[in-house]
């Protein structure tokens, strides 16, 4: 089973201005409301391949009610865990000329809910595949996907990540099976700015010395062992999505997506 988890949901609130005039009223064109969410996002996608996952994380209030009734509705079976207090956030996009968010900062999460979590998460086995991805309350530790991966390292879990700074990196020790970095986040995980294709495929190549350093500090009993795949979203010059395979070949392929 996949488990997908989602530590900051919330409800994506899109709105369309044709002029968007500072400090008066207008008026939107259309508006839409997505459910949103790193790890949910994977596990609607995941239904839409008809692949079953099970969607965790933390909801609160009247728009949490709403993410957890419209993503169950959407046919991904979910246990999220309700927080006493607070909401989840709404996230406001307004569409004009340029794009302009505002990211609500989502309720607390106390100790409590956080070892309810824990507990779901002793529940995985041998075979199953945890997905972390996506930003964190403020109220948690920057640590806290370390910890996770801390707490099912050894258990034949496949971990993927799909984070930014320290959140991907304090979890490469862990060996996940899968990371998928953007340009920007693949830039400041090594302190630079990435502004070419060469660049990028010389700091992804970093990434394979990070895994055989690893490799080194604790044996490689199964092919699961590793970092297995590395996918980096580019956003130089269009869409591009390069994939290195650092068990199989360990090359950079590009492809342009028109």
């Amino acid at each position: 089973m996949i488990y997908t988890v989602t530590f900051n949901p919330a409800i994506d609130y899109v709105i369309r201005v044709n002029e968007l005039v500072r400090g008066e009223v207008n008026r939107a064109e259309n508006e839409e409301i997505y459910f949103g969410g790193k790890g949910i996002n994977v596990s609607l996608v995941l239904r839409e391949l008809g692949i079953e996952s099970t969607s965790l994380g933390f909801v609160a209030g009247f728009t949490g009610d709403a993410i957890a009734s419209g993503v169950a509705a959407a046919g991904v079976r979910t246990d999220f865990i309700r927080l006493k207090n607070g909401n989840t956030r709404i996230n406001v996009k307004i569409k004009s000329d340029d794009e302009t968010d505002v990211n609500g900062r989502g309720p607390d999460i106390d100790e409590a809910s956080l070892n309810a979590l824990f507990d779901k998460l002793d529940t995985l086995t041998n075979g199953d595949m945890l997905v972390l991805s996506g930003s964190i309350p403020k109220t948690l530790p920057d640590d806290i996907y370390e910890r996770i991966l801390g707490r099912l390292d050894g258990r034949g879990i496949d971990f993927v990540v799909d984070a930014t700074k320290d959140l991907l990196k304090k979890s490469l020790k862990y060996r996940p099976f899968l990371i998928k970095p953007n340009d920007t986040e693949l830039g400041e995980m090594f302190g630079v700015k990435l502004t070419s294709k060469d660049g990028i495929a010389s700091y992804a190549r970093k990434l394979r010395e990070i895994r055989i350093a690893l490799q080194r500090i604790k044996p490689v009993v199964h092919l699961n062992a590793v970092i297995q795949t590395v996918i980096i979203r580019i956003r130089l010059s269009g869409i591009c999505l390069p994939y290195v395979d650092f068990v199989k070949i360990p090359q950079l392929v590009f492809i342009r997506i028109h």
